[in-house]
């Protein structure tokens, strides 16, 4: 049963309803919402929803789980990882972290304890990540943890108004076993 991931700066833990109101908020900000499925706004109601949803949801039951992303010291949740997990032990990751904490490592940080905690407890053997070709931080991101990009579909993704090119990247639960083995460099 899963309770907490905690690395030097994070907990990845349930979400609680109190988070709703910082998870709108972050899911509004623009500079977040720009690549993100939801659009432009995320209401508090949606936030419930949201965090209802998950109430019951453990990582590694088929469909999706929401980590939510808080900082140890203070406890402020400052942004959510998205996992959905395939019954052939194959699963896919998207991240979101609020747009003041960009660029501090906190999405690597939390993403690469995340992927730990999948391949060795879950035993997941491939995750994949699906990102719109023009969000190059998300890319550079995967790339820094060891995801190969695998091809672009296009025009895969209608987000409401246009269609859009969809990149996907995977990474194997050997290859990070070999990148975070004893004595890696």
């Amino acid at each position: 049963m899963f309770d907490t991931l905690m690395t030097e700066r994070l907990v990845l833990r349930h979400f609680r309803e109190a988070d709703a109101a910082a998870l709108s908020a972050y899911r509004s900000d623009p500079l977040v919402a720009e690549y993100q499925a939801w659009g432009p706004s995320f209401s508090e109601e949606q936030a419930l929803a949201l965090i209802r949803a998950m109430r019951d949801r453990q990582p590694g039951q088929p469909g999706w789980f929401q980590f939510a992303v808080a900082t140890r010291d203070s406890g402020a949740l400052i942004g959510d990882i998205g996992w959905r997990s395939f019954e052939v032990r194959h699963a896919e990751v998207g991240f979101s972290i609020m747009s003041s904490m960009h660029g501090k490592g906190y999405a690597r940080e939390a993403v690469a304890a995340l992927l730990t905690f999948a391949f060795q407890r879950l035993k997941v053997h491939r995750v994949v990540a699906n990102t719109d070709p023009r969000n190059l931080p998300s890319a550079r991101l995967l790339r820094r943890l060891g995801f190969r990009h695998e091809g672009r579909a296009l025009e895969s993704y209608f987000d409401g108004s246009v269609w859009l090119d969809d990149d996907q990247y995977a990474l194997l639960a050997r290859e990070w076993s070999a990148a975070h083995a004893p004595g890696h460099a």
